[in-house]
C-alpha cells in the first residue's frame, strides 16, 4: 500500500528501511523522503514504523 503519495513510498519500503536500521521518523525522512512534502503521510508512516519496530525479532 502507498503510504506517501507525494514520493510514492510504500509500506514495504518503510519496513525494509526499518529492517536496515531506521528507527525514527528522522531516519525515514532522510532515507526515503517520507513526510517532506505535504506531511499527510506522517501519522501513517509513524504508526507503521512503530508497529514494525515492535514486531522485529
Amino acid at each position: 500500500m502507498y503510504v506517501c503519495l507525494c514520493k510514492g513510498i510504500t509500506d514495504h519500503q518503510i519496513r525494509r528501511a526499518v529492517a536496515e536500521g531506521a528507527d525514527s521518523m528522522r531516519d525515514l525522512r532522510r532515507q526515503l523522503g517520507v513526510c517532506t512534502d505535504c506531511g499527510k503521510c506522517g501519522v501513517c508512516a509513524n504508526r507503521l514504523l512503530r508497529d514494525t519496530l515492535n514486531t522485529a525479532p
